[in-house]
């Protein structure tokens, strides 16, 4: 009889189960690391930071659980965010992997793909967002963390994924 298997102790498997248990220890530790050196490091967005870790250093699947999960750990663990504002991280999360790598196999390096999918992902977040602030579903301000900070995070990822993303795709 011949069967085939997953191999789940390979060398990839492992370092992506090593790497979501350290993004998951980091999204957890936010508010103690924000309170210990003083500074807001939920600004950085923690989530997407881990994301593009994820894409480069752990594989595709990988990515796309990291993007599903740390937002729903986050609610589990501490309430916040609140469950439609979880989702609609998740949601643009997920978008922004799918976009990378759909926008991947039609340029010829990453960081024209991975800096259109993070904005286009915050774009329609923001669309999402403001909808569920009309309908009352989210008591909050539409943008939270300022847009320079955003567009800054946004190259420094971008240019990160840029320099070491090895496209072997």
């Amino acid at each position: 009889m011949n069967t085939t298997g997953i191999n789940y102790f390979s060398k990839q498997n492992l370092k992506s189960a090593f790497f979501d248990i350290a993004a998951l220890a980091f999204i957890y530790f936010v508010p103690v690391i924000s309170h210990l050196i003083s500074l807001p490091v939920y600004l950085i967005e923690p989530m997407r930071l881990m994301l593009i870790l994820a894409l480069v250093h752990t594989t595709k699947q990988n990515a796309y659980i990291i993007a599903v999960t740390l937002p729903l750990f986050s609610f589990l663990i501490s309430a916040h965010p609140v469950l439609p504002k979880m989702i609609l991280i998740s949601f643009e999360l997920v978008l922004n992997v799918f976009l990378f790598y759909l926008l991947i196999t039609k340029f010829k390096n990453t960081f024209f793909p991975i800096i259109i999918s993070i904005i286009a992902s915050k774009l329609i977040y923001y669309v999402i967002k403001f909808g569920l602030i009309k309908l009352t579903l989210l008591d909050s301000g539409l943008i939270s963390t300022p847009i320079p900070i955003q567009v800054i995070t946004a190259l420094i990822f971008s240019s990160y994924l840029f320099s070491f993303y090895r496209k072997e795709l």
